[in-house]
């Protein structure tokens, strides 16, 4: 969870670039590019799931912006068993500190996310795939729609689908931001302070589901794929 802006995270990749304000490990380590993701995971495909969140049916009282500098043009939308959202997305590195998800990899790390592992523990976003939900507000309280920690999401971008669980909450105005292994696993640059995607982001959020244990993103394969074959049907 973080208030992000635009021109902040401007400064701070402008920043890094000049090698005298480098962290020096960060010279020696830079962190790995993403890879595309290859393997499309489960049997549905992203257009099957696309062709179903064309329209939207506005649930949220408001909409939400994707950045602290832009307009408020994103609406919560409502399907039977489901609610989406399309945006862009910010790069959530919270909880466990991992070699990329840290102080000195992101300015707006927090060592803690809003759901915590079987063990107690937060979250690890440098493995675990996750979505970060708008904290409960006047625009839209996402339990009050069967939404919960370790809930099943799909992630649709470039033509791929990621599966992946409600893993934080983040800032009551904003929406668009999942964790670092679900920017990888799409072929979005993960990079906590430069990277994301600006745009082209679709977030089905399947009602009343719940991974168990949340930290196995084998569990949410296997689940999500069989929600989003009865989101088809229903749909």
């Amino acid at each position: 969870m973080r208030l992000r802006s635009l021109t902040l995270a401007a400064a701070s990749g402008a920043a890094l670039l000049a090698a005298g304000l480098m962290p020096a490990h960060a010279l020696a380590n830079p962190a790995p590019a993403a890879a595309p993701k290859t393997a499309q995971e489960g049997s549905v495909g992203a257009a099957d799931l696309l062709a179903k969140v064309k329209s939207c049916a506005q649930i949220s009282s408001g909409k939400y912006q994707t950045d602290d500098e832009t307009s408020a043009t994103v609406p919560v939308c409502g399907k039977n068993g489901a609610v989406f959202w399309k945006a862009d997305m910010d790069i959530d590195c919270d909880g466990r500190r991992t070699t990329n998800c840290n102080e000195d990899r992101d300015p707006w790390f927090q060592d803690d996310t809003a759901f915590h592992q079987s063990d107690g523990k937060p979250l690890k976003s440098e493995s675990l795939p996750y979505v970060v939900v708008p904290s409960a507000s006047g625009i839209w309280k996402y339990s009050d729609y069967g939404i919960k920690g370790g809930g099943v999401v799909a992630v649709i971008y470039g033509g791929k689908v990621e599966y992946a669980v409600v893993g934080d909450t983040g800032p009551t105005k904003i929406i668009g931001e999942a964790s670092y292994a679900t920017a990888k696993a799409l072929g979005i640059d993960p990079d906590p302070a430069t990277g994301g995607a600006d745009s082209g982001v679709t977030y089905i959020l399947f009602k009343d589901s719940k991974v168990s244990p949340i930290e196995s993103h084998s569990a949410a394969v296997s689940l999500g794929d069989q929600l989003a074959r009865q989101f088809l049907a229903n749909n």
